[in-house]
């Protein structure tokens, strides 16, 4: 998995552990695929705290999953829906995905 895709993933599932500095900066990054120089021109910060908190929320996201494994878990459970299965039983597993 791509690193921008295995973080977004990471980040929908651990987002509210998360600071709302930590998540703002991370989303204009990886969502909004901003530079490190935009972000901090637009939060008025310099350009290393940017740089920092990223690494920082990204070894947090890690250590949320190395814990938790919920990232895992989730495709896990995907790939298993991608198998032969009773169909209500496979649409009550996506609902609770959503």
């Amino acid at each position: 998995m791509d690193k921008v895709l295995y973080f977004n993933s990471l980040f929908s599932i651990y987002r509210d552990l998360l600071t709302k500095k930590e998540q703002n900066i991370f989303s204009l990054y990886y969502e909004e695929n901003m530079s490190l120089s935009e972000i901090a021109l637009e939060l008025d910060i310099s350009r290393s705290a940017v740089g920092n908190t990223i690494k920082i929320v990204e070894q947090k996201l890690e250590n949320y999953e190395q814990k938790l494994k919920l990232n895992e878990k989730n495709i896990l459970l995907k790939e298993t829906l991608n198998e032969p299965i009773n169909t209500t039983l496979k649409e009550k597993i996506e609902k609770s995905l959503e």
